[in-house]
């Protein structure tokens, strides 16, 4: 499967909806969007290193336990909507969990390039999975439901070993067939990941507990403002949820629909 790439111009529709199955589920699930249509990612940059390093610091200072990091309410929240769509959160802990995690233990996470970079640190400080997608090779729509069973999902890193989903997980899926992550945000696909050069981006922040909108908001501020100042211009942010269930974050005004 080939890797996805830029293609600049005119804005291209796309619509990102949550299932209403899994609003069900998990009814205080928050998705946070900010689409940047056009954006070179740059290797590094030495602002954003320094909120990562200051992020793993406070970490550090924290001392927190593999238990204390499951406690956290952010987190613990995140592993009861695990277990309300039948995924075991300490097996498959969410993508926040597994970093806070790996931070905690006094590592450092690799330096990956500057978005990337700083959907960690934002992560590290809200306790709350944050990604940066390559949408360059998505078009239409992207919805955040439980799988099938039939969508392909390319692993990151090795997207000739395809694998399919099990039925009921949720996936950020596309109107091809593809699912671009597994277990939610457990781990993202090859399609998505985002590398240097120019590149069509879809930022996330996801929460679930409660209170988690204004979090996963300030989040967005956080990023829109490093976006800026990394060269970009990112798009008005878009917030969905069980009563805004469906948005095209790459609209000049991010317009939403209610249920």
């Amino acid at each position: 499967m080939e890797s996805s790439t830029h293609v600049p111009g005119g804005v291209r529709p796309f619509t990102v909806t949550i299932d209403g199955r899994l609003s069900e589920r998990v009814p205080g699930y928050v998705l946070g969007l900010i689409a940047v249509p056009d954006v070179d990612v740059v290797r590094e940059s030495g602002e954003v290193d320094g909120w990562l390093t200051a992020a793993e610091d406070a970490l550090h200072a924290a001392r927190l336990g593999k238990a204390d990091v499951s406690a956290l309410p952010p987190i613990a929240a995140w592993r009861d909507a695990y277990r309300a769509v039948d995924v075991n959160p300490n097996r498959f802990p969410c993508a926040a969990e597994s970093v806070l995690r790996r931070v905690a233990k006094g590592d450092r996470l690799p330096r990956i390039n500057a978005l990337v970079d700083l959907c960690n640190a934002v992560s590290l400080d809200t306790r709350l999975p944050v990604a940066s997608c390559d949408v360059g090779d998505i078009q239409g729509e992207l919805e955040v439901r439980l799988a099938h069973g039939d969508e392909v999902f390319a692993p990151l890193g090795a997207p000739g070993a395809t694998e399919h989903p099990d039925p009921g997980e949720v996936v950020y899926a596309d109107g091809r067939g593809r699912a671009h992550s597994r277990r939610w945000n457990w781990r993202q696909g090859d399609v998505v990941k985002t590398d240097v050069g120019r590149r069509r981006l879809l930022l996330t922040v996801e929460s679930a507990h409660d209170g988690g909108r204004a979090v996963v908001e300030e989040a967005l501020d956080r990023l829109a403002g490093a976006l800026t100042g990394l060269g970009a211009e990112p798009g008005p942010a878009l917030v969905l949820d069980a009563a805004t269930v469906s948005g095209e974050p790459f609209a000049p005004s991010a317009a939403s629909v209610r249920r």
